[in-house]
C-alpha cells in the first residue's frame, strides 16, 4: 500500500530515526522507486520545495494514522510533533482536491479486473505527486484496512502496518524477535 510506504519513509534504525525524505537526493530516489505509482518518469528530480511539501503531507498523514490506531498508542517516532487532527485532515483533503483523479479499469489477461485512480488532468509535478499520495491515504483510512491499521509496539520501531492475521502483533518478524528479546531481558534482569 502506497500510503504505508509513504509514512514509512520515517523509520528507526540502530543509529536512531532515519528520514528517507530528509534531503532532495532522498526524495528523488524515493520518487523514482515509486515512479509507476506516482506517475513520475525515471528522470524525476525533486526540488527542495517539493520535498518540503511532501514531508508536510507525510506528517499530516501520520497524524491521521495516529488517530486511526487510537485508543492504541501512536508511533513513537513523532507523536509529539504531529500537526493537529483538523489541520491534517484539511491538508490531506485540499491536496486530493488540487488535482482531479478518475478511476480507470485495468483488466490484464488471466487476472481479475481492478480499478486504479489516475490523474484526470495535467498538473505540475508537486501537486500531482502529492495528490496521488493523499488519495492513497484517504483510500486506506476510509476503507476496510483502517480497522486493521496498527502502530508497531516493538522497541524503537516507529512504523505503521496493516494487521494481516489475528495473531500478528508487529510489523515484521524482526520486530517480533526484538520485542520478545526485550521482554525476556526485562524478566531475567529482575531475577
Amino acid at each position: 500500500m502506497l500510503a504505508l510506504e509513504f509514512v514509512s519513509t520515517l523509520r528507526a534504525t540502530r543509529a536512531g530515526l532515519t528520514d528517507t525524505l530528509s534531503d532532495v537526493a532522498g526524495m528523488t530516489e524515493w520518487g523514482r522507486a515509486h515512479a509507476a505509482e506516482l506517475g513520475l518518469g525515471q528522470s524525476f528530480v525533486a526540488s527542495e520545495k517539493l520535498r518540503r511539501e511532501v514531508v508536510e503531507l507525510r506528517q499530516a498523514v501520520r497524524s491521521l494514522f495516529a488517530r486511526a490506531v487510537a485508543p492504541g498508542p501512536a508511533s513513537s517516532a513523532d507523536a509529539d510533533r504531529l500537526p493537529g487532527f483538523a489541520e491534517s485532515i484539511a491538508l490531506v483533503n485540499a491536496t486530493t482536491l488540487a488535482v482531479p483523479m478518475a478511476p480507470r479499469l485495468e483488466w490484464p489477461d488471466g487476472e481479475d479486473p481492478k480499478a486504479t485512480n489516475v490523474l484526470a488532468g495535467r498538473a505540475e509535478v508537486s501537486p500531482r505527486l502529492r495528490a496521488v499520495l493523499a488519495a492513497s491515504a484517504v483510500e486506506l483510512l476510509a476503507g476496510a484496512h483502517r480497522e486493521h491499521l496498527r502502530a508497531c509496539p516493538a522497541p524503537r520501531c516507529v512504523l505503521y502496518f496493516v494487521k494481516e492475521h489475528a495473531r500478528q502483533e508487529w510489523c515484521s518478524v524482526a520486530c517480533g524477535n526484538r520485542a520478545r528479546a526485550a521482554r525476556h531481558y526485562r524478566q531475567h534482569r529482575d531475577d
